[in-house]
């Protein structure tokens, strides 16, 4: 799916006590993937909202190495699953293994091992799930209570996961081979989607000369100190939303479900979502109020993967831009 164009990205620095730190992470990820600004920034956007991301393109154009520098800069602990056709929900979230304890048997002669749980790659705060949608609907669906709750329930048990939690998964387009479409459920779960397309002829010439940015995005160090994820995430859900411009999202959101070309509109939750998005990416732009043109820069990369057509059951990037172009703003 390509999202539907964004404005300009903001030039000006992240607002609060924490601008220093944010802008050099900015810098630092824009050094990295060339080129894409505007994705670079959603990306940051949606972890700052509380969300998961999800990257759309074909192999080969930075996905992987996004979600490196992002670990990276941003100093979270990162974990990698490759998704393929026979991977299992016990290889993501772990599994319960029989353990002799060393003596083998107690002094009534009975044998004294126990189960011990072993942690899937899940349990990390930067999980990239790689090729998500080569996997079955079965071990996707894994993935819906980590996304959602923060935590896996494993054989009876229920274990948190680490915080911040932050999923960013990749996707091949639906036309390539092995594919599997993620189910409305589990598209939900993704605050943001957003693509990174070719680079252009500046930025991939860069890419030749120097061999790719892989190893540079593996070796970066954090821009931010311990805690400063934690605190300009509540900075962000403090930045204000005006009356105005609530009811501007209100009105976004009803002509999504009165739309006769999507099969149905935006929850309540997505709304909720898009709020969250729009105040992180006024922080990032060095304000402390929302304005309609947050709304607009992240209502593609959060609407186009919820509004599908409603007899192709497809995304409908074009249809998405005409509505956010056909609501007034108040």
């Amino acid at each position: 799916m390509s999202a539907a164009p964004v404005p300009t990205p903001p030039t000006h620095e992240p607002a609060g006590t924490l601008a220093p730190s944010f802008a050099r992470a900015l810098t630092q990820l824009d050094g990295v993937i060339l080129g894409k600004s505007v994705p670079v920034r959603l990306a940051l956007t949606c972890l700052l909202a509380g969300g998961h991301l999800l990257i759309e393109d074909v192999p080969g154009v930075g996905k992987t190495t996004l979600a490196y520098a992002l670990a990276a800069t941003l100093g979270l602990d990162f974990g990698r699953v490759q998704f393929t056709s026979d991977l299992l929900p016990a290889d993501l979230l772990g599994v319960s293994i029989y353990e002799r304890e060393t003596a083998g048997r107690d002094a009534g002669g009975r044998d004294s091992g126990s189960f011990r749980f072993h942690p899937g790659p899940v349990f990390t705060q930067l999980l990239l799930a790689d090729e998500l949608n080569r996997a079955t609907p079965r071990t996707q669906s894994a993935l819906l209570e980590a996304m959602e709750e923060r935590q896996v329930s494993v054989d009876g048990a229920t274990r948190p996961l680490p915080a911040p939690f932050f999923v960013i998964a990749t996707q091949n387009p639906l036309n390539h081979h092995g594919t599997f479409p993620l189910p409305e459920a589990q598209l939900d779960r993704f605050l943001l989607t957003v693509t990174l397309g070719y680079p252009d002829p500046r930025a991939e010439r860069e890419l030749l000369q120097t061999g790719g940015k892989r190893a540079a995005a593996q070796a970066l160090q954090p821009a931010l100190a311990g805690g400063e994820l934690d605190a300009a995430r509540r900075e962000v859900a403090g930045v204000h939303a005006a009356g105005a411009l609530i009811d501007y999202v209100q009105l976004l959101v009803k002509a999504t479900r009165e739309s006769p070309q999507f099969a149905s509109g935006l929850s309540p939750r997505a709304a909720l979502g898009l709020m969250a998005a729009a105040r992180a990416w006024a922080w990032l732009a060095g304000r402390g109020s929302v304005w309609p043109d947050d709304v607009r820069a992240v209502f593609p990369a959060l609407a186009t993967h919820r509004l599908l057509g409603r007899s192709s059951g497809q995304p409908q990037p074009e249809a998405v831009a005409r509505l956010l172009d056909s609501v007034p703003i108040p």
